[in-house]
């Protein structure tokens, strides 16, 4: 048994492994700056491939390597890994675009509009009620995108599509719940888009677009170690998910699109103007309510539950 001790090491050891997987997550934008002239494809394609090679080493050292044969011969989880896998690869490929082609602050937008996209789809999808400050957040949030639309002249197509497939993949992981470690999921997505990112890799060579050879030995490991930086932000986040409340990674996730947004301007030099400053200010606006109410929740559920331990005792 847990001594109360262990268990808030454990809660400490759990927020260290969260952190450091969203600072991973926001530095990505800086880390595929520095893989151009590779194309977005290309990026996928490696990220791809090297990220299911560590897997699979992965799985090998568990013991646990049968397991990527065996998913084929469930139908059910195939096309549940396959439904992941087509998500992902969107989110990554419209991710590397907009960091590749100067629109890290839209891709920024997208990862804070994510919370906002997951709450409403709770309530269209799966008939989740919302507390009423959850629905000033979503109110908050779906104002904030009709102002952007606005400023921007047109829909913000990236961020929209960052925040509903990353949303929708969310989702499905949610319905996948705990039967599959972090591993054999990343496993898994890649297994069912390794020959997509095998065809983008031969047309690319096929077509002399390829920067894997000729840009120099820095060049080819960088693109190597995409799939590191794919999959140890994976397993942190799995090794953090489990040890700490849902609360506290819902406070942890606005690391990432908080240092991609400064990564873009400060750094990228991406340029904001102050109107598109007043669209992002509703969001955290919105942001703030969900998670001040997420905390009240959070501390009024231990609340009662150790009034009932109390009176059950």
């Amino acid at each position: 048994m847990n001594t109360p001790a262990s268990d808030t090491a454990e809660v400490r050891r759990g927020t260290a492994y969260g952190a450091l997987a969203y600072l991973l997550w926001g530095v990505l934008p800086l880390y595929f700056a520095l893989l151009i002239p590779a194309t977005p494809w290309e990026v996928l394609g490696h990220r791809v491939l090297w990220s299911l090679l560590i897997c699979g080493a992965l799985l090998a050292l568990a013991g646990q390597l049968r397991w990527a044969i065996d998913m084929f011969r469930d139908r059910r989880l195939l096309l549940t890994m396959t439904a992941a896998g087509a998500l992902i690869a969107i989110n990554w490929t419209v991710y590397t675009v907009a960091v590749m082609s100067g629109h890290v602050t839209e891709a920024a937008l997208g990862y804070f509009l994510n919370p906002l996209v997951t709450v409403a789809m709770g309530v269209l999808l799966l008939r989740e009620r919302l507390r009423p400050a959850q629905w000033v957040a979503v109110g908050a949030g779906l104002v904030a995108g009709v102002y952007l639309t606005i400023n921007y002249g047109t829909l913000p197509w990236i961020s929209l599509t960052l925040a509903f497939s990353f949303a929708t993949y969310g989702l499905i992981k949610k319905h996948i719940g705990s039967s599959l470690s972090a591993v054999q999921s990343l496993t898994g997505e890649t297994v069912v888009m390794a020959p997509l990112a095998v065809g983008i890799i031969i047309w690319l060579g096929v077509t002399d677009q390829q920067t894997f050879v000729g840009e120099g030995a820095g060049h080819t490991t960088l693109l190597v170690l995409t799939g590191v930086i794919t999959a140890v932000p994976l397993l942190l986040f799995a090794a953090a998910a489990h040890r700490v409340p849902l609360v506290t990674i819902g406070l942890l996730q606005f690391i990432a699109p908080v240092l991609q947004l400064l990564g873009g301007v400060l750094v990228l030099g991406e340029v904001m103007p102050t109107s598109r400053w007043v669209g992002f200010g509703l969001v955290w606006v919105a942001l703030i309510i969900l998670s001040v109410d997420s905390v009240v929740s959070s501390g009024r559920s231990r609340r009662l539950a150790r009034a009932a331990e109390g009176a059950a005792v």
